[in-house]
């Protein structure tokens, strides 16, 4: 299901929410500059440069070249061959040219493997960001963001200190805004768009139906890819999303300061 518009109206301007938007995007457009194009997204030397590596954190001082040997290929495509490389050479000293391991930890919040990556985030971000927003306030709303994507990066570290994949995309950052959400309007309406091969319609479900839905779903297929020692899951850091999520579902009231009532059923279209 892919969500369309919520039924809770924004009480102020989005402003935080379209900042991180356009932030995005606008990183996605330069990330692409250097042998990369607007479908594949940048090229892995790219992504080498800016992405967090969970290897690094917990290796500090040493880099594998299993990451390496597929400089210039698009992400997408040089994702699924790492993961089946389960024995990387590794030496000692930072990957040339690779930002700081601990800057990283931000840069890759901003970088996207293709155009669907970014796509799918943007739309869950503006879908349910604004009234996270509203009820948090705009620098709570930030520092609540930015905690939630170093959240996610350091539950895909302790799943997979070894991986050598790059972590890279704003999903574990926006999963902490779904968790806050789904705490603070469960019975929100969200309209979706259901695809099944030719079969397309629009829904109206519970906010606690669809996220938590698709919480269980990065549960489950991260939980089936425990066993992958390198990558694991595909090129997607499924507990990432896991610790984002987890991560706004306990500080939401924490950082929440007004709490908008959810409005009775009704259509959002």
């Amino acid at each position: 299901m892919i969500p369309l518009k919520d039924n809770i109206p924004n009480e102020r301007f989005p402003l935080i929410t379209l900042a991180l938007v356009l932030i995005n995007v606008v990183a996605y457009l330069l990330s692409i500059r250097h042998g990369g194009s607007i479908v594949n997204g940048p090229s892995e030397s790219t992504v080498l440069h800016d992405s967090a590596i969970p290897y690094d954190f917990t290796h500090p001082g040493k880099y594998c070249t299993v990451v390496k040997h597929l400089v210039e290929r698009p992400v997408s495509e040089a994702l699924t061959e790492r993961g089946v490389e389960a024995t990387p050479e590794c030496k000692h000293g930072p990957y040339p040219g690779q930002v700081n391991t601990w800057l990283s930890a931000f840069t890759a919040m901003f970088l996207h493997g293709n155009i669907l990556h970014i796509a799918g985030n943007m739309i869950f971000l503006a879908i349910f960001g604004p009234n996270v927003e509203d009820a948090m306030g705009y620098a709570r709303y930030v520092v609540f963001y930015l905690l939630g994507g170093l959240v996610a990066l350091g539950a895909q570290v302790v799943v997979g200190p070894n991986s050598t994949a790059p972590t890279l995309g704003a999903s574990g950052a926006i999963a902490a805004v779904l968790g806050g959400y789904i705490v603070l309007y469960p019975r929100a309406r969200i309209l979706s768009l259901v695809i099944i091969i030719f079969f397309v319609t629009i829904i109206e479900v519970p906010a606690v139906f669809l996220l938590g839905f698709w919480f269980l779903e990065q549960l489950y297929f991260g939980s089936a890819n425990l066993t992958n020692p390198v990558g694991g899951g595909g090129g997607v850091a499924y507990f990432a999303h896991v610790g984002g999520f987890l991560l706004g579902l306990a500080l939401i009231r924490a950082f929440a300061v007004h709490r908008k009532a959810e409005p009775p059923r009704f259509p959002v279209y």
